[in-house]
């Protein structure tokens, strides 16, 4: 695993003329034979660099901020002990599968990331109708990531003001989605107006995201009384009833949502310079620095949860604000470091819709969607896809409508993230893997897993059918209208919705992107 050369590979000798517009652009020569050999024109700056992408792929996996937030679904299933061994695993899991996508990212950097990979990848004959499919679970997943990320912002919100004034009258349904809309309008709003600084913010980020974590960390070391290590590392918690094995399956949610989203610099890969090999390189990076961060947060958060059972029982989600206030006995001490937490989770929702705008826009570019031709357009004065901005920003306030109604439903739309996004993978990662079992060569990449490629990619399979069939598992085993997980309904409605668009005349338009790729 590691770097390779290109054998006899020349990328001036693949261009085009479109090297000086590639150059104005922020690109290399490298850059440029890449998107020449995909087919492409260089529409978008490439503003990133490396420093610049890591700190957008950390901020928007936001690991150990998110253990903090949404660790309610792996306390109630799976408890201290549960939670702790579960993300262990599915953070070292999920190198073999960044692994296995940043080779493909090596080989094909473009913003398109898994449906293009498949196109690519797939045979023949399925190449057209499985991108088509693997498009449109990218676009759903990332898209649906949105509001779930908002709906954190909102609840944190709210959960520090009834600290602060437990008589406020706050936490209602529709104050919840009317802060969510806010949040959701101001995360667009960045990507629109600052997204030539957003590389710079990222950066900025990183610092804090990284100062931030010492901050809590001493908090809880120092200030939090603490739980034997017996307790934590060994009592588990079944609150759904599943028994001990599986109810720690079925509380997966909370550690596949600390790391979801790896493909997040595959589809910013057009505005990354030199993106052929940097981008793998950040991914890996990125997601070891977020491991490493993000265990430890864990298992210190853990030591100070004296008592599991009170706190899944709880009137509110966000364990976090009860266990700082017990640990500072300070309204302001809270409030201040909950706000640290509000202004990360932002940014991560900030580089979330980035990457949901490219995604909308790679697959509107391939004519994926209708109205794609609108949709596919940049606008010069930002050379940004601002047309899909307002896309993700239209999608996400409808499906954030469903939060007026019923806390189950929109439950199930942050679930299909999860599962829309798993499923890409394991198409993508499958594709790849067949080539190899076929002994079909592969594309040059100057990323390679070499002889490791076979072994790892098998791994990653076997992890991502486990997450795909758990993320369609309700919370409990007594499952009434009230509490079954939707998760499945969104999921397969979505699939038929693109299948349906595809008989009915999506197909003809829909250009694979292999029709486009130049072989010579």
């Amino acid at each position: 695993m590691g770097t390779t050369a290109l054998p006899d590979f020349k990328p001036e000798d693949q261009l085009d003329g479109d090297e000086g517009a590639m150059v104005q652009r922020g690109g290399t020569s490298t850059d440029a034979a890449d998107m020449n050999r995909m087919g492409k024109t260089q529409e978008l700056r490439r503003n990133f660099k490396f420093v610049g992408i890591v700190g957008f792929v950390t901020i928007l996996q936001a690991t150990w901020e998110n253990v903090l937030l949404a660790n309610w679904f792996g306390l109630y299933n799976g408890g201290t002990a549960g939670l702790i061994w579960m993300t262990i695993a599915v953070w070292l899991l999920m190198l073999c599968m960044i692994a296995s996508l940043a080779e493909m990212a090596s080989m094909s950097p473009t913003s398109g990331g898994q449906y293009h990979w498949v196109s690519e990848f797939a045979p023949p004959s399925l190449q057209k109708p499985l991108s088509y499919v693997v498009g449109w679970c990218c676009c759903l997943g990332w898209i649906a990531g949105v509001p779930s990320c908002c709906v954190q912002l909102a609840g944190m919100v709210q959960t520090m003001v009834l600290l602060v004034h437990p008589n406020a009258d706050v936490g209602q349904l529709w104050q919840t989605t009317l802060l969510l809309y806010c949040f959701i309008a101001l995360a667009v709003a960045f990507n629109i107006f600052f997204a030539q600084h957003l590389p710079l913010a990222e950066g900025i980020i990183l610092f804090v995201h990284i100062f931030a974590f010492f901050v809590f960390l001493l908090v809880f070391w120092i200030m939090g009384d603490h739980a034997p290590a017996k307790q934590v590392f060994t009592e588990f918690h079944d609150g759904g009833g599943w028994g001990t094995g599986l109810s720690c399956l079925v509380g997966l949610a909370t550690p596949v949502w600390c790391f979801i989203g790896p493909d997040a610099g595959a589809h910013m890969s057009e505005e990354l310079k030199d993106a052929s090999i940097q981008l793998p390189r950040a991914m890996l990076y990125s997601t070891i620095l977020n491991g490493i961060l993000g265990v430890a947060m864990l298992i210190s958060f853990c030591f100070c949860i004296t008592d599991v059972e009170a706190l899944v029982n709880s009137d509110s989600d966000f364990a976090i604000i009860e266990v700082l206030f017990t640990a500072t006995g300070s309204h302001a001490a809270t409030v201040v470091l909950g706000t640290i937490l509000v202004v990360l989770l932002f940014f991560s929702t900030v580089t979330t819709v980035a990457s949901a705008s490219r995604q909308i826009w790679a697959f509107s570019r391939d004519q994926g969607f209708p109205f794609s031709t609108w949709i596919r357009q940049v606008a010069p004065k930002y050379e940004i896809p601002v047309n899909a901005l307002l896309v993700c920003l239209g999608v996400s306030l409808v499906i954030s409508v469903i939060n007026f109604g019923s806390d189950t439903a929109f439950n199930a739309v942050v679930g299909v993230s999860n599962a829309a996004l798993g499923f890409s993978y394991i198409v993508s990662v499958g594709c790849i893997r067949l080539k190899r079992l076929r002994g079909e060569p592969l594309l040059p990449r100057r990323w390679s897993l070499g002889k490791w490629g076979g072994p790892i990619n098998d791994m990653t399979l076997a992890f991502l059918a486990v997450i795909f069939v758990f993320s369609f598992f309700p919370t409990d085993t007594s499952v009434n209208f009230e509490n079954f997980n939707y998760a499945i309904v969104i999921f397969s409605a979505a699939c038929l919705l693109a299948l349906a668009y595809y008989l009915l005349g999506g197909g003809r338009k829909y250009i694979a992107p292999v029709s486009l790729i130049k072989n010579e």
